[in-house]
């Protein structure tokens, strides 16, 4: 089966588009002449307060960073790396190389010294910007194996660093040689030069399985990304996007390329723990902004838990309100008219309990992307109700955005409708497959492996099993390499398991084994918050997290939602055994990803023993 929202009309306008902003650093340059000092254009908290960068002079730093470059000889297609949380210099870097026809090569900021150093010989990294003590510090302990690099360049002075090695500079100090460089000329022709088939950036994948990946991007890819959403989405000047997911990551950076495009403005969120994030929603009450699952997961926990344990006359008018806003949503989201009754109970419903839903996320909420990973329908339903707008998507680095929902076209459990730019087939085999003006040219350095991305016929395999309902809608159902068989023959969505124990308060992580075993069993990684208070509560006396885990009741606890949670699946999915852990996966260990996926392969051989264990009777 395909599906095929491509025509010429959107072809058309797509090359229409490209004649306006057909280059990311002119697009900068644009608005730059448009606004001068007139308004933001960006906004950190990189030094603790909000620190204000109008369009005049963003573009400036812009242009003497790229000076900067020049006077280190940077040449064009050269690969320039950035080691980085979220920050207006991270911006100013990567726009920088736009504009002199380099390319800029984001490392997530939680990577490791060995996963840098991997990222900077793979692709010969000569001048690297760092942030803050740590990433100096792992760029410093690895620059002996890493031959190439000739440049380190520190965003925050306040770190300590070695002031004595040339090859260590500030940004500061950077810009301000760029500043004195007289290159202005041949910055300016470079700009000029600059065209829409420019490779612009190396996005490495997050390596679930094997080696991390250099996806080849042009701006082209990135325009193409920009544009073919499919419905108009209506950003205006006063709009504020949040950044909080890493910019490293291909769904933050083109998001915030296009809020820039449409001349709103980005605030960037240095950090993307729970209640870091809580206040950088409360202080810039974004309209937009990029998120994962696990955010709304945690949040739908916490309210749904609150809402338990009040009274029932609570309890009730919960209830009534969420009935009533989703009354009011699905009208709207279907072009009809809300009767004045319906408006006048809604704003009773708004004031009592749905505004303060709301309010978590700032209150100005417009539209929340939501991708990454497995999401709940459930879930996403309930925000809806509250009148948060989450338009789930699907996509992939080497090809971007494949299906997306939008205001009018929005199917809980869905990825939403394919984008009109997209073209999606499904194989025999049941992965799904796309092609698109926004697809990479292949992997850096990696020729089998670009020959295995694509089929014969230069459509791009996903490696995610799914289908395309009869309305158009994308269903992920897992990846091809997650699912598994048991021993009876049965294949398993480990994904699917997953996502519904996450939606509980009391589960923090989740994988699901059982790959040639009879059933399927799990190890869980509690919610250790919510568990020392539901001890607190009942009394249950524990010392450590290894302790608690073994009382019992806890696991009794578990077994109880595990059981209730899976209620729906069918028998051959439902975990049979399970083990809570003491120690939550992280990247440190090498469970995770820097996009928090779990790696299946390293957690099945950290935890053979344990694994084994639940398979023994």
């Amino acid at each position: 089966m395909s599906m095929n929202n491509n025509n010429v009309d959107y072809e058309k306008e797509f090359n229409e588009f490209l004649v306006k902003d057909d280059h990311l650093a002119r697009m900068v340059h644009k608005r730059a002449e448009k606004y001068g000092n007139s308004k933001v254009a960006v906004r950190h908290k990189a030094f603790g307060e909000w620190e204000e960068f109008h369009w005049g002079r963003f573009s400036e730093l812009i242009d003497q960073c790229a000076m900067g470059l020049l006077e280190c000889g940077v040449k064009e297609r050269e690969f320039i790396g950035m080691f980085s949380n979220n920050r207006v210099e991270w911006a100013i870097t990567d726009y920088a190389c736009f504009s002199i026809r380099a390319c800029s090569v984001p490392v997530y900021q939680s990577n490791s010294a060995d996963e840098l150093k991997y990222i900077i010989n793979d692709c010969s990294i000569r001048i690297l910007f760092v942030e803050k003590q740590d990433h100096y510090d792992k760029a410093m302990k690895i620059i002996a194996e890493t031959p190439s690099v000739e440049k380190v360049i520190i965003y925050d002075h306040r770190i300590n660093y070695d002031s004595n090695d040339k090859r260590v500079m500030l940004f500061s100090d950077f810009l301000e040689a760029g500043k004195k460089s007289g290159r202005k000329a041949e910055l300016e022709k470079k700009l000029a030069d600059a065209k829409t088939d420019d490779l612009s950036t190396l996005i490495y994948t997050s390596g679930t399985t094997g080696v991390p990946k250099g996806v080849m991007l042009t701006h082209k890819n990135w325009m193409a990304m920009l544009f073919a959403t499919g419905y108009h989405i209506p950003i205006v000047e006063s709009d504020v996007n949040l950044a909080f997911i890493p910019l490293a990551h291909v769904f933050e950076r083109a998001w915030s390329y296009f809020i820039l495009c449409c001349n709103a403005r980005v605030d960037y969120c240095h950090d993307a723990k729970p209640e870091v994030l809580m206040q950088f929603l409360a202080e810039s009450r974004p309209h937009y902004m990029c998120s994962v699952p696990r955010l709304w997961e945690k949040v739908h926990a916490k309210v749904m838990d609150g809402i338990s344990q009040a009274p029932e006359k609570k309890q009730k008018i919960f209830k009534w309100a969420l009935e009533v806003g989703g009354q009011v949503q699905y009208l709207k989201r279907d072009m009809k008219r809300v009767p004045l009754g319906l408006k006048i109970k809604h704003k009773v419903a708004d004031k009592l309990v749905l505004h303060k839903v709301r309010d978590l996320f700032g209150g100005r909420n417009k539209v929340f992307n939501c991708g990454g990973s497995a999401f709940s329908g459930e879930i996403s339903e309930f925000f809806f109700r509250c009148g948060v707008l989450l338009l789930q998507g699907y996509g992939m680095t080497e090809c971007f955005v494949i299906s997306v929902a939008n205001p009018t076209h929005n199917k809980f459990g869905t990825c939403g409708p394919v984008v009109p730019l997209m073209k999606v087939r499904i194989s025999p085999e049941g992965e799904i497959q796309a092609t698109s003006p926004s697809q990479t040219q292949g992997y850096w350095n990696k020729p089998e492996l670009t020959r295995d991305l694509f089929t014969e016929d230069g459509w791009v395999k996903t490696g995610d099993v799914g289908m395309i309902d009869d309305e158009g809608y994308i269903i992920i159902t897992d990846r091809i390499k997650d699912l598994f068989k048991t021993s009876g023959g049965k294949y398993v969505a480990p994904q699917q398991i997953e996502t519904l124990l996450k939606e509980d308060i009391f589960f923090e992580q989740v994988a699901a084994v059982g790959d040639g075993m009879k059933y399927v069993s799990a190890l869980v990684v509690p919610a250790f918050e919510q568990l020392e208070i539901y001890c607190k509560k009942n009394n249950i006396p524990f010392t450590s997290r290894q302790e608690v885990i073994k009382r019992p009741e806890i696991v009794q606890l578990y077994r109880d939602r595990i059981d209730a949670r899976t209620e729906s699946l069918g028998q051959v999915e439902k975990v049979k055994k399970f083990t809570l852990l003491a120690e939550e996966f992280s990247q440190e260990t090498g469970e995770l990803t820097p996009t928090l996926k779990i790696k299946r392969k390293a957690i099945s051989s950290k935890y053979q023993d344990t694994i084994k264990s639940m398979y023994t009777e």
